[in-house]
């Protein structure tokens, strides 16, 4: 049977307390073609991600101290790397829980190997590959944008952006100089709770990009940085 076709040397985190399941975890997605880094529990999992980069996280919930829950609402104030919550617990309000605290997708124990490398697949599909993404760090003239964490800064100060503000620009920094069309906007954007876009309209978005370009532009009237591709729709082009 062929296997799902995941992104080539994806690095995955696997974070269980348990070493027999942790080992197996580690050399069947390694079998199959990833990179993988294990942990123990929490704690080493954050030293970890301190000195290293993933493309997934792959997290076990019921571990002794912090849990997976806790940490996967930590890990998203700072990071958005995809995490896949593992556990033993497959009751709804379990798996709404995962999902609240910001997993991008939640598979209860047991499990069938296939089924968890599909679902990494399609995780891994969602997500721009590492190498096809823009820059950790975006110069537009006098402000800086940091892409992992989607803050804009001047000098050492930071610019307050909304949160379809941040969502907007993080869409257009993956992708600098390449034209993104207002459907697909819409579309990303639409996905986000709290965002402004309202009516999904491509008016709405216009509105955002004019907002976003008296925070980034020196010259709004005149933009440098946050340009408009007629018959198309916007694109970001850093220094």
């Amino acid at each position: 049977m062929t296997q799902p076709d995941p992104q080539p040397a994806a690095h995955i985190l696997v974070v269980d307390d348990d070493e027999r399941i942790r080992t197996l975890l580690r050399r069947f997605l390694m079998r199959n073609g990833f990179l993988v880094t294990a942990a123990r529990d929490a704690a080493h999992a954050r030293r970890l991600l301190g000195g290293l980069d993933f493309d997934l996280i792959v997290l076990d919930v019921m571990m002794p101290g912090e849990d997976g829950f806790s940490l996967t609402r930590d890990l998203r104030k700072r990071m958005v790397t995809p995490i896949l919550l593992l556990t033993a617990k497959g009751e709804t309000g379990d798996r709404i829980e995962g999902l609240e605290s910001g997993a991008d997708d939640y598979l209860p124990k047991p499990f069938e190997p296939r089924e968890l490398l599909l679902r990494i697949a399609a995780i891994l599909r969602r997500v721009p590959a590492a190498e096809a993404r823009g820059p950790k760090f975006l110069s537009l003239g006098h402000l800086r944008y940091d892409a992992d964490k989607g803050e804009l800064w001047q000098g050492e100060i930071p610019l307050r952006l909304t949160g379809t503000e941040q969502a907007l620009l993080k869409r257009l920094a993956d992708t600098p100089r390449q034209p993104v069309s207002r459907i697909e906007l819409i579309e990303d954007l639409g996905r986000n709770p709290g965002d402004e876009i309202g009516e999904n309209s491509e008016r709405a978005i216009d509105v955002q990009i004019t907002r976003l370009r008296r925070k980034i532009e020196r010259d709004p009237k005149e933009p440098r940085y946050l340009q408009t591709v007629r018959g198309t729709g916007y694109m970001l082009v850093p220094d």
